[in-house]
């Protein structure tokens, strides 16, 4: 059996700068890769990522000595399988709950949207990223969790802080000392906020958790409610900016979603699969295994990359370019298996059912002036930087 190929110079600030011409190289190439710089094996192909994030008694959460245990400072559910796994899970899972959506969390996005919306001036150019994606995330997840003392600017920090040192692949020390320095601020904050759930219980996640029958530790309380921060503010964030930005370089598609609002949902799923905001994963092999006959030995750590699942060319034509009429906009940007999003519902909510149909309605003549300069970034977690968006 031919070993594993390895490639030393794919490296981690070129991922940062732009992984999909290395992962496409990849797809055609060498599917299943070794890549020293980080210690993993790369999984490009559609299949090889969904039978490994489908087969967790074979390919383990825990163990995969990613910079998210030092960042969070916590072994979070997503480094738990199993039992453990399901636990913390469930236990935020009343607030994600369909009835919750409908009868909670839909007004209540619906009037956030509306607020921050508001805020924006009737024309001139807008950074999008800042003044509107950012805030609305976080304050649409301040009350999901129940922490609603929280402000814009804090969860905006702590989610980067958490972002930023979950991705240090590097290991640097400089983004841990800031998640640290969070950490503090957001567990006084926890504290403060159970004192409330606690006399008044209500639908948000802390509440569920802390008024369960028999509630989790207050550590894994504490780490559940900052893998949320982690990704409940990034994902629908860059999600949008990534769609808008899509949408606003066609005239066709924008002329699809005023003609008919059914094209929202599409563009939101065509968004995710074109840039994945959460790109990666790990897994530790728990035991000697093949993928592609190639062998995976006992504790190699392989890398799902659920950003290059969603342009394997085996599935879409052209996968590189952000097309709303694609007829099938496969992806795998919310995982699968026993790890998908708990989140993804809400995602759909507050974007592809509140706030782009909001924007397109209050804005109609919105463009994006300069396409070519926005900035792109991020290897783990990718996305605009910035979206600069003359209003009209």
């Amino acid at each position: 059996m031919p070993n594993i190929p390895s490639d030393p110079t794919i490296t981690v600030a070129a991922l940062h700068r732009d992984p999909y011409p290395i992962y496409r190289r990849l797809r055609l190439e060498t599917p299943v890769l070794d890549v020293p710089n980080l210690g993993r094996i790369f999984l490009t192909k559609a299949n090889d990522i969904r039978m490994v994030k489908d087969n967790p008694a074979l390919f383990r959460s825990g163990g995969t000595e990613t910079p998210m245990e030092r960042a969070f400072q916590a072994t979070t559910l997503m480094r738990k399988d199993g039992d453990d796994h399901q636990r913390d899970r469930q236990a935020m899972a009343p607030a994600f709950a369909p009835r919750n959506i409908r009868a909670h969390w839909d007004s209540i996005y619906r009037r956030i949207a509306a607020e921050y919306v508001d805020r924006l001036p009737r024309d001139g150019v807008v950074d999008l990223f800042h003044d509107l994606a950012a805030p609305f995330a976080a304050r649409c997840l301040t009350n999901l969790l129940g922490i609603e003392s929280a402000t814009d600017q804090q969860m905006i920090h702590w989610s980067q802080a958490l972002i930023d040192g979950a991705g240090n692949f590097a290991w640097d020390s400089e983004p841990f000392k800031v998640t640290d320095a969070a950490h503090e601020e957001m567990n006084q904050l926890f504290d403060h906020e159970t004192e409330r759930h606690l006399v008044e219980q209500g639908p948000s996640a802390l509440s569920a958790m802390v008024n369960a029958t028999d509630p989790i530790d207050l550590s894994q309380i504490r780490a559940n409610l900052k893998i949320a921060i982690g990704g409940g503010i990034n994902e629908p964030r860059d999600a949008l900016c990534t769609i808008l930005f899509g949408l606003l370089t066609n005239t066709d598609h924008v002329a699809a979603v005023k003609e008919d609002p059914k094209w929202f949902a599409e563009a939101f799923e065509e968004g995710v699969r074109w840039v994945a905001p959460i790109q990666t994963s790990s897994r530790r092999a728990a035991e000697d295994t093949e993928i592609r006959g190639l062998p995976v030995a006992q504790n190699q750590i392989v890398m799902t990359i659920q950003a290059s699942a969603g342009h394997d060319e085996d599935i879409h034509d052209t996968p590189e370019v952000f097309d709303l009429f694609r007829p099938t906009k496969t992806h795998q940007s919310f995982a699968s298996g026993p790890h998908f999003c708990q989140g993804t519902h809400i995602a759909r909510l507050m974007l592809a059912q509140i706030m782009l149909p909001l924007l397109f309605e209050r804005f109609p003549n919105m463009s994006l002036p300069s396409p070519e300069t926005v900035p792109w970034y991020g290897f783990a977690f990718r996305g605009p930087l910035s979206l600069p968006v003359k209003l009209a």
